[in-house]
């Protein structure tokens, strides 16, 4: 990853290695349970699969952390397990998460409480139960980290945003390690109501990415993350290396607060940028993991902005949305891991519900069956309400 550009040009960071994974998903709790449920599809989105809180709280924390920190403590809990024995500086170890809403169903319970009982009723921990900064806020205390503590709020991009910016954090030598990811507990009715108000969920109850049946996305809910650490510093441990992350970007669409802007302009900018930060060219990329949500304006318009920068045939593409849904803030990093898994076993899941091509769309979509390769370059794409868009490109660890 580059920290900017100077008189000599871009100046190179230090070496990101991913050495931890975790997941809370629909697919079940852990990292292998979302690649079993990504290569058996069984499942469409919803409520996280077998999540016992009580095996990370107690009785008086279930009660007072709302389920969105909950799955961002779980998730970055089970990433930093999987990294070992990292044992690094407290000062340099950072948190960067992500969510999209926060709380939602710690206020919406609330208001509901003021409505029928009065003010006095409203619960004190209404605050910090509801504010988007309590599962960055729950993780830091549990590692007892104190580094940066931070949280990126950018609707369904913001996981992946959350990933690049710890990263930089890494890249700079300001952290050593950082835990980074997003989480989304939002499937409230109120909020499930609003967004099929305004008809961007699927009538049939069917996740179809890129296909041409497809009619809105899936809701779900879950949390995951990533350890990243400083290169040397992991090599010298011992630790695993799942891969790199050798770069990411940024940009907005500046068209619209729901819909894609319809070239995809802002879509191309951003992988293009990610691939320049990476120092990689478009023949060095290999698999595109899409945002793919399953929408039909969404769908075409990123089909369009691979077009434009990869040409035809261009990279082998998929989408996880067939079997997690859509986790809004939580998607990015779901999708980051997934990335990461590809490259781990040499194998791209296929896009479920994808059955019947559609004609405007011409990418080469992974779909049927896993498709074995031989992994280099993958690039993770996050797009947002409010035309935030977001790239990660990873790298196999060589």
């Amino acid at each position: 990853m580059q920290l900017g550009t100077g008189p000599a040009g871009p100046i190179p960071g230090r070496r990101v290695a991913v050495t931890g994974m975790g997941a809370v998903t629909c697919c079940g709790v852990g990292v292998a349970a979302l690649w079993d449920g990504l290569l058996h599809p069984s499942v469409v989105g919803g409520p996280v699969r077998d999540f016992e809180p009580e095996q990370w709280f107690g009785p008086k924390e279930v009660r007072q952390i709302d389920r969105f920190a909950q799955f961002s403590i779980a998730a970055a809990d089970l990433a930093v397990k999987d990294a070992g024995a990292i044992e690094a500086d407290p000062a340099k170890s950072g948190v960067i998460f992500a969510t999209g809403v926060g709380g939602f169903d710690t206020l919406a319970e609330q208001v509901g409480v003021y409505n029928e009982r009065g003010a006095r009723r409203v619960s004190p921990r209404l605050v910090p139960m509801m504010m988007a900064n309590a599962g960055a806020a729950g993780i830091s205390m549990r590692l007892g980290w104190r580094g940066p503590s931070e949280v990126i709020v950018t609707a369904c991009a913001a996981g992946t945003h959350a990933i690049a910016a710890a990263g930089r954090l890494v890249a700079s030598g300001r952290c050593d390690v950082a835990v980074s990811g997003g989480a989304e507990a939002g499937m409230h009715p109120v909020a499930v109501a609003a967004f099929d108000n305004m008809t961007a969920l699927s009538t049939s109850g069917h996740s179809r990415p890129f296909d041409a049946r497809r009619d809105g996305f899936v809701m779900t809910e879950g949390a995951a993350a990533l350890v990243l650490e400083d290169w040397d510093r992991a090599v010298a441990r011992g630790a695993t290396i799942y891969a790199e992350l050798a770069g990411s970007a940024s940009t907005a669409d500046a068209h619209h607060i729901t819909a894609p802007s319809p070239d995809g302009a802002g879509a191309v900018a951003c992988m293009e940028l990610a691939m320049a930060d990476a120092g990689i060219s478009t023949d060095d990329v290999g698999h595109i993991n899409a945002h793919g949500t399953s929408t039909p304006l969404n769908d075409l318009a990123e089909s369009r902005a691979i077009k434009k920068v990869f040409g035809e045939p261009g990279p082998l593409v998929t989408s996880t949305k067939g079997v997690t849904g859509h986790g809004l803030a939580a998607a990015g990093a779901i999708e980051a891991v997934a990335a990461v898994l590809t490259i781990h076993h040499s194998l791209i899941p296929p896009t479920a519900g994808y059955e019947e091509p559609d004609p405007e769309i011409t990418l080469r979509v992974v779909h049927g069956e896993p498709q074995p390769w031989e992994p280099t370059a993958v690039l993770s794409n996050s797009f947002g309400f409010g035309g935030h868009n977001g790239c990660l490109i990873l790298l196999p660890p060589h």
